[in-house]
């Protein structure tokens, strides 16, 4: 379904939005209309910027004034009501919050975002508990599977400065994973290209794949199992699932990549979903003027089953 936005509109730049390329300013409060569309109203002069023609990488400055066309948009998605069980439950996921960032602890189960299948995500949720947040989207992706630290910047210019430490490789993420059988001190950095197929995509090992790296550290030994910290330095879908199970170290509960006789054994012992955990994010936050870390404590079921494991 779409509508016709049938009058022009004019924005004036906020510090928000200042030094934004107006390509990605326009697909911000044109929601639903394609790219294509976009970079052609901006070609035909249809744009402008100050009473002026511009081209689609111009960078936009506080106060500036921003045409837009009358064009047809797709109606906005009703968002999901607070009031289920799933998202009032988010709200206690919440372990860090100020002016510019809320860091979660996302669940195992539920997707970054909606779509493919899935009603709502974490944003559409978080969204739906803060209805008046003019702004708030997602730094970072996780799994729908993985639980663990999960980043959405309350301010573009966090946002900004989030993916630049992203591009620059200066966050660090730490993950707890529990792998099958013994996990060899050798292998502490695996470099091994990835590919992602498509159709369904299955991630695998391959040499016309893109370059990925995870280092790893051993936390505990058990007898059927190790418990291993995995920071990726690249970030590849499945990285860490698809490194540990190449070197047949699959995940505890990963039904993509797992072992099925270790998932069975898993299974009796109450572990039902992936054991693989965003324990741990380190970044720059502008606002504190200083490197922080945020940890998320693992899940009732993940520190329960630890216990029940006997170390070696």
């Amino acid at each position: 379904m779409s509508e016709i936005n049938h009058t022009v509109r004019y924005i004036q730049v906020t510090p928000d939005n200042t030094l934004q390329r107006i390509d990605n300013f326009l697909r911000l409060h044109l929601k639903g209309v394609p790219k294509s569309h976009i970079y052609r109203i901006i070609r035909k002069g249809e744009v402008r910027v100050n009473k002026k023609r511009i081209k689609p990488d111009h960078k936009i400055q506080l106060a500036d004034i921003v045409r837009i066309p009358p064009v047809r948009v797709a109606k906005e998605k009703t968002l999901p009501s607070p009031k289920l069980n799933k998202i009032a439950a988010l709200a206690s996921q919440i372990i860090y919050e100020d002016d510019t960032l809320v860091i979660l602890n996302k669940p195992s189960g539920l997707a970054v975002h909606g779509g493919s299948g899935q009603d709502f995500g974490v944003i559409e949720a978080l969204r739906s508990l803060r209805p008046h947040s003019q702004f708030l989207a997602l730094v970072h992706r996780l799994d729908k599977a993985t639980s663990g630290c999960l980043l959405i910047a309350k301010k573009r210019s966090m946002l900004r400065t989030l993916h630049e430490q992203l591009r620059n490789k200066t966050m660090n993420k730490q993950y707890l994973a529990l792998v099958k059988g013994y996990w060899d001190k050798k292998w502490r950095t695996i470099s091994e290209p990835l590919l992602k197929n498509a159709q369904n995509s299955i991630v695998k090992v391959s040499s016309e794949g893109k370059t990925a790296e995870t280092r790893f550290k051993i936390i505990q030994r058990y007898q059927e199992a190790t418990l291993i910290e995995a920071m990726p330095v690249t970030g590849r879908t499945h990285q860490i699932r698809v490194h540990t199970a190449y070197k047949g170290a699959n995940i505890a509960g990963d039904d993509r990549y797992g072992d099925d006789k270790f998932t069975s054994f898993m299974k009796t012992l109450g572990l039902n979903r992936l054991f693989l955990h965003a324990a741990h994010i380190t970044f720059y936050h502008p606002g504190l003027a200083k490197r922080t870390t945020i940890s998320a404590p693992l899940c009732p079921q993940l520190a329960t089953l630890l216990d029940k494991l006997q170390p070696s």
